[in-house]
């Protein structure tokens, strides 16, 4: 489990089915098995080496999250998973992507905040509620607006700063994992009646 913290931006060293990160900070106490979040997919990492980590990426990682397109140098946001007694500062994320997103805009506001608009997958918008939660390349943000699939969220200096949400560009395609409470809700309603 993760909370949609970033802790560091890494950079992909190699890129395909076998992909290495590089990265410092999350390698601390990293060991071989240990499950990491790359732009919100739980990884595996595989073996660990001084400047980053290996993993494997499966035909389901591949086909349905956007590390199948990145390449070598592309920046990539890290996550360690949760220790049992942490805070959860941000919410709870599976590291389970559910879809990809389209970026339609970065747009500044006042005092160094940013307001991030995508475009969501027709299947994942019913999971998505004004004020609720979503991960977007493994940063939990709150949705701010939502109509006709269009995804607002404001981004604070601090993730702006940190993560690699002020690098996108037109064609760029997010990562989304939407609050896991609406996906049982639904089941549950479903299979009740």
């Amino acid at each position: 489990m993760f909370t949609g913290i970033v802790e560091e931006v890494g950079t992909i060293g190699a890129a395909g089915a076998r992909m290495k990160v590089r990265c410092r900070s999350v390698l601390a106490d990293t060991k071989e098995g240990s499950s990491i979040a790359v732009n919100g997919v739980c990884l595996t990492a595989a073996r660990v080496e001084p400047d980053g980590f290996w993993c494997d990426l499966s035909p389901e990682t591949l086909a349905r999250t956007n590390l199948g397109a990145m390449g070598e140098g592309s920046r990539v946001n890290l996550e360690r998973p949760a220790a049992v007694g942490d805070r959860l500062s941000g919410h709870i994320v599976q590291g389970h992507v559910d879809g990809t997103a389209e970026f339609v805009s970065l747009d500044a506001l006042a005092d160094g905040n940013w307001w991030l608009k995508v475009r969501v997958p027709q299947s994942l918008d019913r999971y998505m509620i004004h004020k609720g939660s979503v991960t977007l390349d493994g940063v939990s943000l709150t949705i701010a607006a939502l109509e006709d699939r269009m995804l607002g969220v404001a981004v604070i200096p601090h993730t702006y700063a940190n993560t690699i949400l002020g690098s996108y560009r037109s064609g760029t395609h997010i990562n989304v994992e939407v609050d896991v409470i609406g996906k049982y809700v639904e089941k549950f309603l479903v299979s009740s009646f």
